[in-house]
């Protein structure tokens, strides 16, 4: 059986599904769920509020550390709450998600949020996903996982997404966006995405979720 309260960790480029198997690998072990990447779009959206400007590196430092973020899971559902209010269906969208691409390459930043991501898995029983959680933010995690899909297959199910809520995309810019997010992840100087040294790898493109969540449950029971 999964160990008693283990740290499970899930890293991956955008679009690979790490999200909703995060979730329901959580629900299944009834594990609490740290969407880190919701974290940084939080931040994002507080800076675009306040109409920072994401160049400003203090004054998004000092926003930072004067900002209360809270993961709080209720009924199945995770809710991101900043500074008190909730603010869970405000943090979605290109703008905000890129505006989290460019704040992760902050280290002050980085570092305050950690700190959170820390506290919260101190006693356990989480399923975090990000791109440097079984790297840098859970170097020791009982459980890593590395969860991959082809760009085109990762632009598709973004695609399929978008449909979904009634909002309209090309699948070519959609590539493209990938393309530019995995470059920027991967190259950048703090905390760089990569594949940690004690991760299983899962190539995703030709899975369904159920079975990444079986594979995942299998490999850690």
């Amino acid at each position: 059986m999964v160990k008693k309260r283990a740290v499970i960790t899930i890293d991956g480029p955008a679009g690979a599904g790490k999200t909703s198997i995060a979730k329901i690998v959580s629900r299944k072990l009834g594990y609490n769920y740290i969407d880190t990447g919701a974290m940084y779009r939080a931040i994002s959206w507080k800076a675009f509020r306040e109409k920072i400007d994401l160049k400003a590196k203090e004054k998004l430092i000092k926003m930072v550390r004067n900002t209360k973020i809270e993961l709080k899971n209720r009924a199945g559902m995770v809710k991101v709450y900043l500074d008190g209010k909730d603010i869970t269906n405000k943090i979605r969208g290109k703008r905000l998600a890129e505006g989290a691409s460019i704040l992760a390459t902050i280290p002050e930043v980085r570092e305050q949020l950690m700190k959170i991501q820390r506290r919260m898995g101190s006693s356990g029983g989480i399923v975090v996903e990000g791109r440097d959680i079984g790297t840098v933010v859970f170097p020791r995690a009982d459980y890593k996982f590395y969860l991959d899909a082809s760009i085109k297959e990762r632009a598709l199910r973004r695609y399929r997404e978008l449909k979904v809520k009634g909002e309209e995309g090309q699948l070519a810019e959609l590539e493209k966006a990938i393309r530019s997010r995995d470059k920027r992840d991967r190259t950048r100087r703090v905390a760089p995405l990569k594949i940690a040294r004690d991760a299983v790898v899962i190539d995703s493109t030709d899975m369904s979720k159920k079975e990444v969540v079986e594979f995942i449950l299998k490999r850690i029971q």
